[in-house]
Parts: C-alpha cells; sequence; structure tokens
C-alpha cells in the first residue's frame, strides 16, 4: 500500500489531501482535506509544518509521495507563485521527514482530476455523442479565475495519462462585430495592453471591466456576480466570451474527449456557462458546428478537484517507478 499526501496550494488557502493506494485500485483512497491559511504561513516549510503540528492520518516519514499542485510555472524543484509571497522549494521537504516529492501546476492537476472521482458530480453543459466517463481523444480543460487557465490531458499508453500545460489565456483574444470592437478598445485603453488576451476577457477582473462597460457601474467583482441576476447584458455577453474562449480551444486540440469548464468564476456562478449564449457560442464555425455539437462540455463544481488530482498524478508516478 502506497500513502500519498496530495496538496492544491492557492494564493489564499491551500487544501492537504491524505491518501491511500492499495493494489488493484484506479485511484487513491481519500482519507481527510485539511485546509489550512497559505497567507498566514511564513513559508513553504512552515505550512506543511503547521500541518503535522496535529496528528494525521500519516506522518512524513510514513509518506510515499508528496504532490505540490502550485499556483505557478513549475521549474525543476522550484516554484515561484506570483501570489504567494515565498517559494516553493521542493529540497525543504526532506528536512520535514518525507522521502519524495513532486511539483506539478495547479491546472495539470485539475486536468488529471478529469480522470478522478472528482468528476462524478460534474454538471452536464452539454451531453455530446459519447459516454463522458470514457474518453480516447483529448480533453481540454479551461478556467476562468484570476487569470484564464487552460491544460490538456492526453493518453500516454502504458505510462497513463500526460497533462500537457499552456498559457492560451495569454494569446490574444478575439472579437467580432463594432460593439464588440468598442469593447476591446474599451479594455485595451483602461488597461494599458498591446492587444486583449484572454486573462483581461474571461476572469473576475474581465467580468467587472465588462459589467463596467455595459452599464457605466464600476464595482468589485464580487459585487458585480451578487448584481448577476439583474444584469442580463452582462450575462450574455460574458457568456458568449466564455464560449468562444471554450470554443477556440477545444478546436486547437481537437478535444474529442471532452471539453470541462473549471475555475471559481463558473463554479461560483453557473448562469455564466448556463445561459443559452455560452452554448450557441461555442457551438458557432462555418465548418465544424456539427463536431462541436458533438463534444461533451461538462462544468466542475468541486472545489477539491485539484487535490484528487494531485493525488491521481501521484498515484501514475508511484506506479510507474513501482
Amino acid at each position: 500500500m502506497f500513502r500519498i499526501l496530495a496538496a492544491d496550494i492557492g494564493g489564499t488557502n491551500s487544501r492537504m489531501g491524505f491518501f491511500e493506494l492499495e493494489p488493484g485500485m484506479d485511484e487513491p483512497r481519500l482519507l481527510n482535506i485539511v485546509r489550512l491559511s497559505t497567507a498566514e504561513a511564513p513559508s513553504f516549510a512552515g505550512l506543511l509544518e503547521r500541518l503535522f503540528s496535529e496528528q494525521r492520518h500519516f506522518a512524513p516519514a510514513d509518506c510515499d509521495l508528496a504532490v505540490f499542485a502550485v499556483p505557478g510555472p513549475v521549474q525543476g524543484q522550484l516554484c515561484r507563485p506570483p501570489n504567494i509571497k515565498w517559494t516553493i522549494d521542493l529540497n525543504e521537504i526532506t528536512g520535514l521527514g518525507f522521502k519524495r516529492g513532486a511539483l506539478l501546476n495547479d491546472f495539470a492537476a485539475q486536468a488529471f482530476a478529469c480522470r478522478s472521482s472528482a468528476m462524478n458530480e460534474a454538471q452536464v453543459l452539454q451531453s455530446g455523442h459519447s459516454d463522458h466517463h470514457v474518453y480516447a481523444g483529448a480533453m481540454a480543460v479551461i478556467g476562468a479565475g484570476t487569470g484564464l487557465g487552460h491544460c490538456a490531458l492526453v493518453a500516454a499508453g502504458a505510462e497513463g495519462f500526460l497533462a500537457v500545460p499552456s498559457e492560451a489565456g495569454h494569446a490574444a483574444f478575439p472579437f467580432v462585430g463594432e460593439e464588440e470592437y468598442a469593447y476591446a478598445e474599451y479594455v485595451r485603453s483602461a488597461s494599458r495592453l498591446d492587444y486583449c488576451h484572454g486573462d483581461a476577457i474571461v476572469t473576475g477582473s474581465g467580468l467587472a471591466r465588462l459589467h463596467a462597460f455595459l452599464t457605466g457601474e464600476s464595482l468589485a467583482p464580487a459585487e458585480v456576480a451578487a448584481r448577476l441576476p439583474h444584469s442580463p447584458r452582462t450575462v450574455e455577453w460574458f457568456a458568449r466570451f466564455y464560449g468562444r474562449a471554450a470554443r477556440n480551444y477545444a478546436l486547437a486540440l481537437l478535444a474529442t474527449g471532452g471539453v470541462y469548464i473549471s475555475g471559481g468564476v463558473a463554479a461560483k456562478n453557473p448562469v455564466l456557462v448556463e445561459h443559452p449564449a455560452f452554448l450557441a457560442e461555442f457551438r458557432r464555425s462555418p465548418s465544424h458546428a456539427s463536431l462541436l455539437a458533438g463534444l461533451p462540455v461538462l462544468l466542475n463544481k468541486n472545489q477539491d478537484s485539484g487535490v484528487h488530482g494531485a493525488a491521481l498524478f501521484g498515484a501514475q508516478r508511484l506506479r510507474r517507478q513501482g
């Protein structure tokens, strides 16, 4: 039996999952999830020290692999998250008693979560033509939050699955028609951008920016979210933009394995992807409308999915290494 610590480290809070993996299991069994404040921890090692300041299901020395999903680019043993005051350095965990560790980007963990039980309660936005639990093709994960995250998951034969990270949120965002062109110029001018990218449009800050353009109300993203039931144009425009971003990523990958909508914006405000404008725009294509209409599209509402994805990644690595 293997023991896995799977952590999803966020800029504000971190989720730490304790898992066991027995022979024959498809995925590790969750024992418990502990939630800690990232912001209050003095360092990466300090965060782990707080975790084990109380008795847990197993100690660091009994852990076969510690996997950390991190909100930033992974460079070998290091990650310097832009929204955390300290560096995540895997070399620090040996001093706490861990045998082995691994880092992966937080959206790569979301991609692995697509193959886990964390998706059992995912909301089906479009059923598509196949059973969404049995995929042969690439899976696309896209999620609006602080930024617009992207990641693909592809089958790698006997090796299991491979997560393919992307920075597509920084690619130029396409606009259509005079109204949208006017909005693009508004965003570009207000944000002092050379060009509008997904991170400026399909994110929490993008929602606030869009609402200000359409209504003249300058509000924080949470305030805009509270007013969405009374802001039909904001909902319709944002749903259209989100559908367009999802469509473009699905086409870029040929995501016959399905498209997963992740991230806090839609999880907390599902109306933004339930609105008819989302799927109408997702399916809009002069050449591949039928293909797009046949792709499964699901909304991930599980806020612990990153922990499950990190655990599944860890299980794959342990099986490979033996």
